[in-house]
């Protein structure tokens, strides 16, 4: 072998060895976290409760095992945990090898699929906490409406049958805890909840679709149609021009009369709120019920039931004195006997003044739809079909004064 080629093959060596040590450090594999684990809750006397908590495809879900760790205070106790680890850990072994057959095209039973009613609506809850919504009572309340019936169905068996089941259960025969029936709107309220939960489980690949979806308008709870109760303008008249032992009060619903605002967003109301434009007035809130912006005209007549300012700052609340919840019989039922009203009147009744008077008056239900803040124009048309009544209890007078006539 010449020299030259000898070097040659030398060299071609170096470069090989090179390449072979820059290949393995590029097929190194990093270790990958798990992408299900075990987590524990801790409950009352030093139990544990264990479930899985699976970050998969993006995604987090809970999967609540229904196994129980105890206060390790002896042998047998001590043994008791070691048994229910190893089926913890079992039970999670098995959902990440389903979850990599499916991943790998080798279809078996869908990771989520075992999943119960009940464990589906705790991780529902603790989404919703974790969220911060503000529905904490209602789902606990579903969730102990549900159990009454049977909570303990694996998702994929729920079906129309079963949703058809519960909705009559609720509407005949669930009692709540203190033993009275439900009335239509809380039953309409725990199935508007359990398909909110099963919209949730179905985002998430937990089920395929919402089996409520399946219910006909026949099959669903219907909604009863709402007595809503208004003052007339003369009764405004009325109301105004009798004392009222509490003048806020009195300010707070007349002003909510004149322009229909919530008592939720009458009690967050600050001086920042209220808009000068011109010789106007206008109201920019975000609605506490929508979470919706409006931007509200206000008429003089709500202007001057507004209390004095004095040396408010921009961010103080204008109703300060306004109680948390304003009690219909101490607050507003006196002053209606006062004034000689009889109708059981809420404090929410000056909005639905508000709505009537408004298409009263002739306005448009479109706008009147707007200044209400509703999102539907079908809401504002329960305040339409209240001055058709009205109409038609006019004309029907005629009949009856001519049929007197006549008599």
């Amino acid at each position: 072998m010449t020299p030259s080629l000898y070097w040659m093959m030398q060299k071609f060596k170096s470069q090989t060895s090179k390449l072979d040590t820059t290949m393995a450090k590029k097929i190194t594999v990093k270790s990958t976290k798990e992408p299900i684990r075990l987590r524990f809750k801790s409950l009352a006397k030093g139990v544990q409760s264990i479930y899985l908590d699976c970050y998969l495809d993006g995604k987090r879900s809970y999967e609540f095992l229904k196994l129980y760790l105890v206060p390790e205070t002896n042998a047998m106790t001590k043994a008791q945990n070691e048994a229910t680890m190893q089926a913890a850990n079992a039970i999670k072994l098995t959902r990440i090898l389903e979850y990599t057959n499916n991943k790998a095209g080798l279809k078996t039973t869908t990771l989520k699929s075992k999943q119960t009613l009940s464990e589906w609506m705790e991780t529902f809850r603790q989404k919703q906490e974790q969220k911060g919504v503000k529905d904490k009572k209602l789902i606990h309340n579903t969730i102990h409406a549900i159990t009454a019936y049977n909570i303990n169905i694996p998702l994929a068996k729920m079906d129309r049958k079963y949703c058809i089941g519960l909705t009559n259960f609720l509407k005949n025969d669930y009692r709540s805890p203190n033993g009275n029936p439900i009335k239509t709107y809380t039953a309409i309220n725990y199935m508007a909840c359990l398909r909110n939960a099963l919209n949730m489980a179905v985002r998430e690949d937990v089920i395929p679709d919402n089996p409520l979806n399946k219910l006909s308008l026949q099959d669903k709870i219907k909604v009863p149609e709402s007595k809503r109760e208004f003052l007339t303008i003369e009764e405004l008249k009325k109301i105004e021009a009798t004392p009222h032992d509490y003048l806020h009060i009195k300010q707070a619903f007349l002003f909510a009369c004149y322009c229909g605002l919530r008592i939720s967003d009458i009690r967050q109301l600050t001086w920042k709120d209220l808009i000068k434009d011109g010789d106007k007035w206008r109201i920019n809130i975000m609605m506490q019920k929508t979470t919706t912006p409006l931007y509200l005209p206000i008429s003089q007549k709500a202007i001057n039931w507004l209390p004095e300012r004095g040396n408010a700052k921009d961010d103080d609340r204008i109703f300060v004195k306004l109680p948390v919840q304003v009690n219909t019989k101490q607050y507003i039922k006196p002053w209606m006997d006062a004034a000689g009203i009889t109708k059981p009147i809420t404090f929410h009744c000056s909005r639905h003044t508000f709505g009537t008077m408004m298409l009263t008056l002739g306005v448009d239900i479109y706008t009147v739809s707007k200044l209400l803040g509703h999102s539907k124009i079908e809401t504002t048309q329960i305040y339409a079909k209240i001055i058709n009544k009205k109409k038609d209890d006019a004309v029907s007078l005629i009949d009856e004064a001519f049929g007197k006539l006549n008599g």
